[in-house]
C-alpha cells in the first residue's frame, strides 16, 4: 500500500503544480523583444526585467569603467524592439595644463569625457579634443582631450562686486566677451589694454547716474540629437548642462527724487550656462512602425506613442483591467477599453477593418480618426490626457 499511496500523492502534487504554472490564463507574450548592440555584433533576446541594468545583469554582458550605455541603465524596457547600445571605452589622455590623466571613456563630446575623468570643469573652462598622432608615447588610441582653464578676475560692476571666470587676454577681451558696452560717461580700471591676471580687480565706474544690478538666471540650453539607432520613444543624456547665471544693470529714471522706471544698460554673464545634449531615438522598427502604416503623420508620432504607451502599453490584445498582454483576445472582455487605445467598448474599431481584435494597424487606424474628430489631431489629444489622464 506504501508505493500505491505515495503514488497516488506525487501524481496529485503533479496536477497542482501544472495547475499553479500551467494555468491558461498565463501570459505568454508578456515578454518585449530587445536589440542590443555591444562588442561589435547584435543580439536579440525576449526580456521581462524592468531596466537595462537588470537585463544586462541577466545576461551577464559587463561593463567597464567608461564605458556608455544607451539608454541609461535605469531606463525602462517597456516596448518591443526596444534597443540598447553599449559603447565600449578607449584609453584617452586629458592634458590639463602641465597635468596629463589617462582614463577609459565612451562619451562622445570633450566636456563629458573630460567630467567622465573626474575632472572637474568650469562652465567657462574650453575643452577641446584632437586625434592622438603617436599612441606609443602619448599612451592613448582614442583622442586627446585638451582643457583651457579660465581664471577668476573680480570686476565691480557700478558699485557691485562680482566674480567672473575668463579665457580673455586683456581687460578690453574680457568686457567684449562678456558683452559689456562703454557708454562715454564709463571709466575703467585699469585700462583695456591690461592684460588678465588671475584674481585681477576691475572696476567699471560711472558717476553722475543712479545705477541698479539684477541678478537673474539664465536658461539651461538644450540640444536634442536624433539617433536612429535607438527605440523611438527613448533618450539618453549626451552631455549634462546646467543653468547660468547673469547680473543685468538699469540706470533708474527720477522725478522729483522717486524711481519712475527704468531703462537696461548691460546684462553681464556671470556664469556660462553650459548646453545639455539630449539624443532622442528615432526608430520605429517593431509595433510602433505600424504609425505610420496607419497614417498617422511623423510629427504626431510622439503625442501618439504617449498616449498609447499609457494606455495599453502597446499590447493590441489588452482589455481594460488586465495587467499584462495576453496572446489571444478575451472576446469576453472586448466590450470593455480594449486594444492600443482602449477603445470602448472595443468593437468600435470594426468601422476600420474586420480584424481589429488583433491588427495593430487596424487599431491605429480607428485611433488616428478617433485623435482627428475628437480633438482636431493628436496634439490636442495628448494636452487632455496630460490633463485629465484619459482621453
Amino acid at each position: 500500500m506504501i508505493p500505491v499511496v505515495t503514488f497516488l500523492i506525487l501524481c496529485g502534487l503533479s496536477i497542482t503544480a501544472f495547475k499553479l504554472f500551467y494555468r491558461h490564463d498565463t501570459p505568454v507574450t508578456d515578454a518585449y523583444v530587445v536589440i542590443l548592440n555591444y562588442d561589435g555584433h547584435t543580439q536579440t533576446v525576449p526580456s521581462r526585467e524592468p531596466t537595462v541594468r537588470a537585463l544586462l545583469q541577466r545576461l551577464d554582458i559587463p561593463l567597464h569603467p567608461g564605458d556608455v550605455v544607451e539608454p541609461s541603465k535605469v531606463a525602462p524596457i517597456n516596448q518591443d524592439d526596444f534597443r540598447i547600445n553599449i559603447y565600449r571605452a578607449v584609453p584617452v589622455e586629458i592634458v590639463d595644463g602641465t597635468s596629463h590623466h589617462f582614463a577609459y571613456s565612451a562619451a562622445t563630446t570633450p566636456r563629458s569625457i573630460a567630467l567622465q575623468a573626474g575632472v572637474s570643469l568650469y562652465p567657462e573652462d574650453g575643452v577641446t579634443t584632437k586625434p592622438v598622432t603617436n599612441f606609443i608615447s602619448g599612451g592613448a588610441i582614442g583622442e586627446q582631450v585638451i582643457v583651457q582653464r579660465s581664471v577668476p578676475v573680480s570686476l565691480n560692476l557700478y558699485g557691485t562686486p562680482l566674480t567672473l571666470r575668463t579665457r580673455a587676454k586683456t581687460v578690453g577681451d574680457l568686457l567684449h566677451e562678456k558683452g559689456i558696452k562703454l557708454a562715454k560717461a564709463d571709466e575703467v580700471v585699469p585700462t583695456t589694454a591690461t592684460p588678465i591676471t588671475p584674481n585681477l580687480p576691475i572696476y567699471l565706474v560711472r558717476n553722475g547716474t543712479k545705477l541698479e544690478n539684477v541678478s537673474e538666471q539664465i536658461a539651461m540650453p538644450i540640444q536634442t540629437v536624433e539617433d536612429p539607432n535607438l527605440s523611438f520613444g527613448t533618450s539618453a543624456i549626451r552631455q549634462a548642462g546646467s543653468p547660468g547665471e547673469q547680473v543685468t544693470t538699469y540706470q533708474d529714471i527720477l522725478k522729483n527724487g522717486q524711481i519712475v522706471g527704468r531703462t537696461p544698460i548691460q546684462a553681464v554673464v556671470t556664469v556660462a550656462p553650459v548646453t545639455e545634449i539630449v539624443v532622442q531615438g528615432t526608430n520605429l522598427s517593431g509595433i510602433k512602425g505600424d504609425m505610420a502604416l496607419a497614417g498617422i503623420a511623423p510629427g504626431d508620432y510622439q503625442y501618439a506613442d504617449y498616449i498609447i504607451s499609457n494606455e495599453s502599453g502597446w499590447c493590441p490584445t489588452k482589455a481594460q483591467g488586465e495587467h499584462y498582454c495576453p496572446a489571444i483576445p478575451d472576446d469576453a472582455m472586448t466590450p470593455n477599453g480594449y486594444g492600443l487605445c482602449q477603445a470602448t467598448p472595443g468593437y468600435k474599431m470594426e468601422t476600420a477593418g474586420g480584424d481589429w481584435q488583433t491588427n495593430p494597424v487596424t487599431q491605429l487606424r480607428w485611433c488616428n480618426g478617433y485623435a482627428q474628430s475628437h480633438y482636431g489631431g493628436w496634439y490636442n489629444a495628448y494636452i487632455h490626457w496630460v490633463n485629465h489622464r484619459w482621453w
